[in-house]
């Protein structure tokens, strides 16, 4: 490996390469994506990654990357895909004119590199808690052993009125899902083993996004500490709520609520037309 200490400084982010690790620090910058401020740094341990990767960037740039193994860190576990290219934490923009030391240091990287497939348990540490965080509905906060909301009562339904303040011990959850707030239905619910797919904002088991409420920034660590904490007690990994087939109740009552944003003008008819689509293709 590269000596000890040595530093590869990138446009938002700068990788110090460790006998067993990778370190990134996150620039605190006006430009630098939210998500990278709140995360300020981070260590990949080289068991954590399993590849390595040099592609050509826009204007000028180009992109190292490490690939993380499935399952080894829990900040992508809850993304699940869903980050956009420029708030990937381990993506490092470079100016052109450094390629070549880029290159020198992938190659460096993937010698090191020996697992590959899906990592047993998470080797990249959860965000520190406490954790909190304002959604449309609700505040939600962590402090390592529970997870509470608090309804708001200018966004909560009448069915979390009615259920009254929540407060779920890590002990009782199986996962989290989390959904961007950056698209459509964005939300955290807590998944529990009992619990029955219902829509979000009748849940008491979720909070609900909003334009302004739940940034990516402040959900999606919330999410992975949250997670590394269920897993670390013994639950199981993330469940995605999304596969097999809906309830078509609950079908028939989100194509309502996105007949109503329609009908507002907060979505398109191009917008409306697809997600109807993708909501009856559930059934």
């Amino acid at each position: 490996m590269s000596r000890m200490g040595d530093v590869l400084a990138g446009f938002h982010a700068a990788w110090e390469f460790e006998s067993d690790s990778v370190l990134i620090r996150f620039e605190r910058g006006i430009r630098t994506p939210k998500l990278f401020q709140a995360l300020g740094e981070r260590r990949i341990p080289l068991e954590a990654i399993a590849g390595v990767t040099l592609t050509p960037g826009k204007r000028g740039t180009v992109i190292l990357r490490a690939e993380p193994r499935p399952g080894a860190d829990p900040l992508m576990e809850a993304a699940d895909g869903q980050l956009k290219e420029a708030c990937d934490p381990y993506r490092l923009v470079l100016p052109a004119e450094r390629e070549t030391l880029a290159e020198y240091y992938a190659d460096e990287l993937r010698a090191q590199l020996t697992q590959q497939g899906p990592a047993e348990r998470f080797l990249v540490d959860a965000p520190e808690v406490p954790r909190a965080f304002k959604a449309y509905d609700a505040k939600a906060s962590f402090d390592g052993r529970a997870v509470s909301f608090r309804w708001f009562w200018t966004g909560a339904s009448s069915a979390k009125w009615k259920a009254g303040d929540q407060t779920f011990p890590v002990a009782d959850l199986i996962g989290v899902e989390w959904r961007s707030p950056e698209v459509f239905e964005g939300h955290l619910r807590l998944l529990r083993r009992t619990d029955s797919v219902a829509p979000v904002d009748q849940d008491p088991a979720s909070v609900v996004f909003g334009l302004g409420y739940g940034p990516v920034h402040e959900s999606l660590p919330f999410a992975a500490a949250v997670l590394a904490a269920v897993r670390s007690a013994g639950g199981a990994a993330a469940v995605q709520l999304n596969s097999g087939r809906r309830d078509p109740a609950d079908v028939a009552e989100r194509i309502r609520h996105l007949g109503e944003l329609h009908e507002a003008g907060l979505v398109t008819d191009e917008e409306f037309s697809v997600k109807k689509a993708e909501l009856l293709a559930e059934l």
